[in-house]
C-alpha cells in the first residue's frame, strides 16, 4: 500500500459537487431501448487499493440507482482481498478474483463477462471519480443519445494534474481522434459507459493499459459515436498509488494503430 511520504496520515478529500440531475432525465425516454425497471452494472477492476476499496465500494452503493457492483481483485497483495471477501460476505459486491496478476484489461474482461444490466459503468478502485455523478452518465443512454458515453475529465472540475499526464492524455486522444475521424477530449478516462449490449459484443483482448483504446476503437468501429459529458477528477499523487507511467503510452499507441487497420 502507498505512503505519504511525509508520514502522515492521508485526510479524505472533500467530495466533488455535483450538479443536480433532473430526476425526469433518469427515466428511460421511448426509443432508448431500455427498460423502464433497468439495472446497472458497475465493473471494477481491483489492485492493490486496500486504502480506499471500502470507501469507494460505500460510494457506489449510495447512489441511489439500482445496480449490481462487480468487484475483480487482480491478485492484490495488500490485502485488499480480505476486504473485498469482508464485502462479498456483507452483499455489498459481487466477488470475482483472479489467481495471478493478470493487468486492468484482464481484470475488465472478466468483469464485463459477468454483466447482467441494461447499462454498464467502469468503475476504478480508487477515490479520483466520483460515482454521485452516474446519473450524468447514464443520462444521454436513458435519453436515445448514444449507446455510449465518456465521462470527460477536461471539461469538467478537476485537481490540477501531473503536466506531463495531461500531455500523454491529450495527445492520445489526439491520436485516437484521428485515426477514427472523432472528436473526443479524454479517451483515457476511466468512466466509460455503454448499453448491456455493446458489452457483450467487445470481446476484449487487452490485458493490461491497452483497455482504453481497445474499448474505444471497437466502440467507434461498430459505428457509435461517443457522448461525452463533463465529470469532476480528483488525481492521486504517485504516493498515493499513481500507476501508469509513460511505457503505458506506447502500449496505447500500438492498441489503437492496431484496432484501426489490423482487427
Amino acid at each position: 500500500m502507498a505512503k505519504d511520504p511525509t508520514g502522515a496520515t492521508p485526510i479524505p478529500l472533500s467530495p466533488p459537487l455535483t450538479p443536480a440531475v433532473d430526476p425526469a432525465q433518469l427515466r428511460p425516454a421511448p426509443g432508448s431501448g431500455i427498460r423502464d425497471d433497468y439495472l446497472i452494472s458497475v465493473v471494477m477492476p481491483v489492485y492493490n487499493e486496500a486504502r480506499t476499496i471500502r470507501q469507494i465500494v460505500e460510494q457506489v452503493n449510495a447512489v441511489p440507482l439500482k445496480k449490481e457492483l462487480i468487484a475483480v481483485d487482480d491478485c492484490s497483495t495488500d490485502g485488499t482481498g480480505d476486504v473485498l471477501e469482508e464485502l462479498a460476505r456483507e452483499g455489498q459486491i459481487r466477488l470475482f478474483k483472479h489467481r495471478i496478476n493478470g493487468g486492468k484489461g484482464a481484470a475488465v474482461r472478466t468483469g464485463l463477462a459477468q454483466v447482467r444490466g441494461d447499462i454498464v459503468i467502469i468503475q476504478d478502485a480508487d477515490l479520483e471519480y466520483d460515482p454521485a455523478e452516474y446519473p450524468l452518465l447514464i443520462a444521454p443512454i436513458l435519453k436515445g443519445r448514444s449507446k455510449a458515453v465518456y465521462g470527460s475529465r477536461f471539461l469538467g472540475p478537476h485537481k490540477a494534474m501531473y503536466f506531463w499526464h495531461q500531455v500523454g492524455n491529450k495527445f492520445l486522444t489526439l491520436v485516437t481522434n484521428v485515426l477514427f475521424d472523432t472528436t473526443l477530449t479524454d479517451m483515457e478516462t476511466c468512466y466509460k459507459v455503454f448499453t448491456g449490449d455493446i458489452a457483450r459484443r467487445l470481446e476484449i483482448k487487452s490485458a493490461r493499459w491497452g483497455i482504453d483504446p481497445e474499448i474505444t476503437a471497437k466502440i467507434l468501429r461498430m459505428g457509435v459515436r461517443i457522448y461525452e459529458v463533463p465529470i469532476s477528477y480528483t488525481g492521486r499523487e504517485m504516493w498515493e498509488g499513481k500507476k501508469i507511467s509513460w511505457k503505458d503510452g506506447i502500449a496505447v499507441v500500438g492498441t489503437l494503430l492496431r484496432y484501426r487497420f489490423l482487427k
